[in-house]
C-alpha cells in the first residue's frame, strides 16, 4: 500500500450496483486515471446494497490502494442518494468528477474535465453527443428533456447527466441541501455559479445490465419536474378556470335555447361526458397535490438521506 496524502486535491465519485461483472474493467482503468493525472487522486467507491459481491471487490480494492476508499451502505437507496454518499465522503480540496460504474461514460476524460475546471469553471457537465440506446428510449429522452426546458423555471441542459466535475464549494452547498427526492443535476444548476458544457460520446454498457429500470426512470423525471417546476401545480388553477368556463358556457347556451326557442338540451350524453371531465379534473388535481404532500411527508420526517454500513480507508470521524 502506497502513501497517499490525508485531503487529496480531486475526488472521483463512483456508485455501484451489482456491477462485479464490469469491476475490473472499471478499477483498471481508474487505476490508468490516477497515473495520468498529476493532482492527488483519490476514488471514492459506494456501494448501493448491492446483492452480488461488488461490496466484497470494493473492500478488496481498498485493502490493496490507499487511494481506494469505499462506503458501503446499508441497503440499496438509490442512484442519487449514492452519489450523494459519495460527495459527502468526498476528501478533494478542489474538486469532484462524479461518473457511473458502468464504463458509459469514459473515466479518461478525467483530465479534459479538470483541465476545463481550471479555466474558472465551477461545474463542467458532460453533454452526451450521442447515445447507443434503444431508438425508443431515445425517443423517451428527447421528450422528456424537451418537457424540463419548457417547465422548469431554471434552466437544466439538455442531455447533461450526472457526469460532471464539481468544484469544492459546489459540493459543500449540495450537501448542505437536505431534500430527500433528490435530482442532482438539476441541484448542481440551481448552484449557480459559472458552468460550462463537454461534448463526449457516451460508449454501451461495458458489462451487465443496466440498474435504470423503466421504473426508476420515471421516479427520476418525476424527481425533476415535482422539484424543479411550478407548472404542476399551476396546472390545477388553469383546470379549474377551464371547467369553470366550460360550465359557463354550457349554462350560456343552456339559457339561450330556453329563452330564444323554448327548448333546453336534453339527454344523457351531455352529462356523462360533464360528469367525466370534471371527474377526471378532480383526480388529476388529487394526484398533483399528492405528489407535492408526499415529498413534504418525507421531509418533515428528517430522516438521514442514507445509512452507511462499512467505510474502508477513511478515518472514524469522516
Amino acid at each position: 500500500m502506497q502513501d497517499f496524502p490525508l485531503n487529496p486535491q480531486i475526488s472521483i465519485i463512483v456508485p455501484l450496483f451489482n456491477e462485479e461483472a464490469v469491476f475490473p474493467a472499471l478499477v483498471e482503468r481508474l487505476d490508468h486515471v490516477l497515473t495520468s493525472i498529476v493532482s492527488a487522486t483519490e476514488v471514492v467507491l459506494v456501494d448501493d446494497g448491492s446483492l452480488d459481491s461488488t461490496a466484497t471487490l470494493i473492500k478488496n480494492k481498498c485493502h490493496d490502494d490507499e487511494r481506494y476508499t469505499g462506503i458501503i451502505l446499508s441497503r440499496n437507496f438509490g442512484h442519487q442518494l449514492a452519489v450523494s454518499a459519495g460527495m459527502k465522503a468526498a476528501r478533494c480540496t478542489e474538486a469532484a468528477m462524479i461518473i457511473d460504474g458502468d464504463l458509459q461514460d469514459p473515466p479518461e476524460l478525467a483530465s479534459e474535465l479538470l483541465a476545463k475546471f481550471r479555466e474558472g469553471n465551477d461545474v463542467v457537465y458532460a453533454i452526451r453527443r450521442s447515445r447507443k440506446e434503444h431508438p425508443l428510449k431515445l425517443l423517451a429522452y428527447r421528450s422528456y428533456y424537451s418537457l424540463m426546458k419548457r417547465l422548469s423555471y431554471i434552466e437544466i441542459p439538455a442531455d447533461a447527466g450526472d457526469f460532471a466535475m464539481l468544484s469544492r464549494r459546489v459540493i459543500n452547498v449540495i450537501n448542505d441541501m437536505p431534500e430527500q427526492s433528490r435530482y442532482l443535476r438539476g441541484m448542481r444548476a440551481w448552484v449557480g455559479f459559472r458552468q460550462t458544457g463537454f461534448e463526449y460520446e457516451r460508449s454501451a454498457r461495458a458489462d451487465g445490465v443496466p440498474k435504470y429500470t423503466l421504473k426508476k426512470l420515471f421516479e427520476l423525471a418525476y424527481n425533476g419536474i415535482f422539484n424543479f417546476s411550478e407548472i404542476p401545480i399551476k396546472l390545477i388553477t388553469s383546470l379549474g378556470i377551464f371547467s369553470i368556463s366550460l360550465c359557463l358556457a354550457f349554462l350560456t347556451f343552456t339559457l339561450y335555447m330556453k329563452v330564444m326557442h323554448d327548448a333546453v338540451p336534453q339527454g344523457f350524453t351531455a352529462q356523462i361526458v360533464a360528469l367525466t371531465l370534471f371527474s377526471g379534473v378532480q383526480l388529476v388535481s388529487l394526484g398533483i397535490i399528492g405528489e407535492y404532500v408526499m415529498r413534504i411527508f418525507f421531509e418533515v420526517k428528517k430522516r438521514p438521506l442514507f445509512i452507511v454500513k462499512e467505510k474502508f480507508n477513511m478515518a472514524d470521524n469522516d
